[in-house]
């Protein structure tokens, strides 16, 4: 368990470049004899391979961090420090309400209802907690600030898009690059816990994507995005769209480097969401407040919604827009017009 965030510890995530990959099956079937004996490629190979895998670093020591105020000290072997082993099975309570039970015929030189408490230090695993968080985050901001640089250095902007599952982030991109794909050169990396989806989507625009699968992790960091910008290799002046895993709470704690936080709030979502979750709407600069093209079928105050986002964020910039329809997307392509200009100029 993550102390940061409370997410799974994962396995290792995944880059995997599409593009590359077409080209490495490509390359794979021109080499019949080989394919048919699978002596260069032993087993057959998935429609995708991951190019390249990695452990995601989060710490998760289990330091038991009580001690025990006995007469005699004892392990959590079930062996006692006067080396004698227990053979039958007793209990006794302690004053912070678990039971340790031990197997044994003799009797202690105190007695099992003995009301000295045991001395449990939980202020101080809970300094450790604190202080393995920080350091999680450190650690992190630490790349981001690096990926910072890196962008700058190529004068690319890359924001950060953020909502819960469903909100139209991957549509929202796909209408985007296919209104602006000619003259505004666009790439993407897509986070998921798991699938090719949304990226097959992306890559039915003609945009270059990049899919990091994060496996149990609830949110995209700054050693993913630096291992997929590695893969994607955006050019100079260009765009770098991250799409995070659908979530709207961890997201918002790890910086990737972007130069801006983006979020996307679906008017299906209840228009108290800014308030439920502050956090996430503290962190970014702009809102989209997306398929307003279904308020006519809906109970949703968008008044209000603007209202609770502004009482979070005073300075979020809120835009009402439809991935769908098309309505108030050129408020939104003005906006990163301006956005990227300021980074094609190093004014970021």
């Amino acid at each position: 368990m993550c102390t940061t965030c409370g997410c799974s510890n994962t396995q290792g995530a995944a880059v995997t470049d599409l593009d590359a990959e077409e080209a490495a099956q490509a390359g794979t079937q021109s080499q019949a004899q080989a394919a048919q004996d699978g002596a260069a490629l032993g087993a057959r190979e998935p429609a995708y391979r991951r190019v390249s895998e990695y452990e995601q670093g989060h710490v998760h020591p289990h330091p038991h961090g009580h001690s025990h105020v006995h007469g005699q000290s004892h392990a959590h072997d079930s062996l006692h420090s006067d080396d004698h082993v227990h053979s039958l099975e007793h209990s006794h309570p302690h004053s912070h309400g678990h039971e340790h039970s031990h197997d044994g015929d003799h009797s202690h030189a105190h007695t099992h209802a003995h009301d000295h408490p045991h001395v449990h230090d939980h202020e101080r695993e809970h300094v450790t907690s604190i202080t393995l968080e920080r350091d999680i985050l450190a650690k992190n901001q630490l790349l981001a600030e690096r990926n910072r640089g890196w962008l700058a250095g190529r004068s690319i902007l890359a924001l950060n898009l953020m909502s819960s599952p469903g909100a139209g982030k991957t549509t929202l991109l796909e209408r985007t690059i296919r209104d602006l794909g000619e003259t505004f050169p666009l790439s993407v990396i897509e986070g998921d816990q798991a699938t090719l989806n949304d990226a097959e989507r992306i890559r039915a625009t003609g945009a270059r994507v990049v899919q990091i699968n994060t496996g149990t992790g609830c949110h995209l960091d700054a050693q993913m995005a630096s291992r997929a910008l590695t893969q994607l290799d955006p050019p100079m002046h260009s765009v770098v769209m991250i799409e995070n895993v659908g979530n709207l709470v961890c997201p918002a704690l790890f910086d990737l480097g972007e130069k801006a936080k983006v979020l996307i709030l679906s008017v299906t979502e209840g228009e108290d969401k800014p308030i439920k979750y502050p956090h996430m709407f503290r962190a970014c600069s702009l809102l989209l407040l997306n398929k307003i093209d279904l308020l006519p079928h809906l109970r949703f105050d968008v008044e209000q919604c603007i209202d609770y986002a502004r009482r979070v964020n005073p300075q979020i910039e809120i835009l009402q827009v439809s991935a769908q329809s098309g309505e108030g997307m050129e408020a939104w392509y003005a906006w990163l017009r301006a956005r990227e200009e300021r980074a094609a100029s190093m004014q970021v």
